[in-house]
């Protein structure tokens, strides 16, 4: 099976904002690029951090309310350093979470929810950035037609399991959710087939009602 990489589903032209660049500077790069954050780079353009639209709200959300009606928040140390900050380098979260062209959708998505950040910048092996990616770029994948998603669970994984068999494996696939039926030669086969099938880029969901000739299983009456 192939899974697509992150490299296959990055933005390659990724704005950028230096160490140094002033805040409203920053809100101007969002707002003329159409974005919600950029990685921040030094001068080798490796990614030291990333400033979102978040980190720049601090400074609004510190300041008291003139009519007094609405509480200043509680902030750490750390939270009050970000308002009173005028720099990118002040402003941004950091260290920066960053990911590699050559991980799969998988690791990316784990990584993300791990760390709970929407985007990762992309490095290559000097840590200089090649692209970013995020949770919208990784969706991409549910995007896949039926019939390419059918074609790679015939191919590939019904073939490769069950060899010349595999016609007796029937294959369904409607906006992502995946039915098998027909048969296999043992019952031990099933689990796996299962298993793959949900490895497979673009699959919601996968549902089974396939027969067997043969129960091999530790289980299986048979054994006793």
């Amino acid at each position: 099976m192939h899974h697509r990489t992150v490299a296959e589903l990055m933005t390659r032209s990724v704005v950028r904002a230096q160490r140094d660049m002033p805040f409203k500077e920053i809100v101007k790069l969002l707002a003329d690029n159409d974005v919600t954050a950029v990685p921040v780079v030094d001068e080798l353009d490796r990614p030291v951090g990333v400033v979102s639209e978040a980190d720049l709200l601090r400074k609004s959300s510190a300041r008291a309310d003139p009519s007094g009606l609405t509480p200043v928040p509680h902030m750490e140390a750390w939270e009050r350093a970000k308002p009173e900050g005028a720099t990118a380098e002040e402003l941004m979260s950091a260290p920066a979470v960053c990911a590699r062209p050559e991980w799969t959708v998988v690791e990316a998505a784990r990584l993300m929810a791990v760390q709970n950040v929407k985007r990762l910048p992309v490095v290559d092996e000097a840590d200089r950035l090649q692209g970013i990616v995020s949770r919208g770029d990784l969706l991409m994948i549910f995007l896949r037609r039926d019939d390419a998603i059918r074609d790679e669970i015939t191919g590939d994984v019904l073939r490769g399991t069950l060899g010349p068999a595999a016609s007796e494996v029937t294959v369904e696939v409607h906006e992502g959710r995946v039915t098998l039926g027909g048969s296999v030669e043992v019952r031990d086969l099933i689990p796996v087939i299962e298993q793959l099938c949900r490895g497979v880029d673009g699959v919601v969901a996968v549902s089974e009602h396939i027969a067997y000739r043969a129960d091999d299983s530790r289980d299986s009456p048979d054994d006793a």
